[in-house]
């Protein structure tokens, strides 16, 4: 599944290269109208991060998320500095399909892991953004990519299957913002290592070729950003370059 996605701040669509704040591009002043557009051109998910909530939960844009929700006519998964049940439970409210997860999930997995029991494995997602080492380790990073966590994608995926952990959103961030291409290796083994997970790919698609170059992989989604803000293609060119790969499932 191609899953269009927007970045949110004040209110406008932007980009933060290797998510670097000070690295900003805007793009729109009209959410609405790019998810709009994204659901004319045939997308069935689409993917919405609150930069302002990222940064403080206390500036989360619940409003304009919520107003944004009740307008689009395709499910949305949510994310941006998702900390307390509260947020999920906000988010979930609002209108979110899905609650996506990250920093949260790997320095409280515990508390983490309640809330999916609690609301349910398909409304939560876990977004793993991962540093890999000359060794091949790949540890996630937190607190928007400034530390690294010491904890490898591999055994926090492990910790959360009890919990039935259904989505993972994983980005290799050496990629993220690059146009360069995904790291097909990475979503090929994590696929054939878990495969009750449901894998989105996420960073560095900047051509059709490279969603080409997932097929195969096992990934489920993938997310695509930057490309689509700069019209490298459209989302109808990326769902019907990946209809072929669903159809023959």
């Amino acid at each position: 599944m191609i899953i269009p996605a927007i970045d949110l701040i004040n209110g406008q669509v932007v980009r933060l290269y290797q998510g670097d704040y000070g690295q900003k591009t805007e793009y729109s002043s009209s959410p609405q109208a790019r998810f709009d557009e994204y659901v004319t051109q045939g997308a069935l998910q689409l993917h919405l991060v609150d930069l302002d909530g990222a940064k403080d939960a206390k500036a989360r844009q619940l409003a304009l998320i919520t107003q944004l929700l009740s307008a689009t006519e395709a499910p949305v998964q949510v994310g941006g500095g998702v900390r307390t049940e509260q947020d999920v439970a906000d988010l979930l409210a609002a209108g979110a399909n899905r609650v996506v997860i990250g920093s949260t999930a790997v320095k409280s997995p515990e508390l983490v892991a309640s809330w999916m029991e609690k609301y349910g494995p398909e409304q939560i997602v876990l977004a793993l953004d991962v540093n890999i080492d000359p060794q091949g380790n790949r540890q996630i990073a937190v607190a928007g990519w400034q530390e690294n966590s010491g904890v490898t994608i591999e055994a926090l995926i492990e910790h959360f299957l009890p919990a039935g952990l259904r989505h993972v959103l994983c980005t290799d961030i050496s990629r993220d913002g690059t146009l360069q291409g995904c790291n097909v290796a990475l979503y090929q083994d994590l696929c054939a290592r878990f495969p009750s997970v449901a894998f989105q790919a996420s960073g560095g698609i900047g051509g059709l070729q490279d969603i080409e170059a997932l097929k195969g992989s096992g990934v489920k989604g993938i997310i695509l950003g930057r490309a689509l803000l700069e019209g490298k293609f459209s989302a109808g060119d990326a769902i019907a370059c990946w209809a072929d790969e669903a159809s023959s499932r």
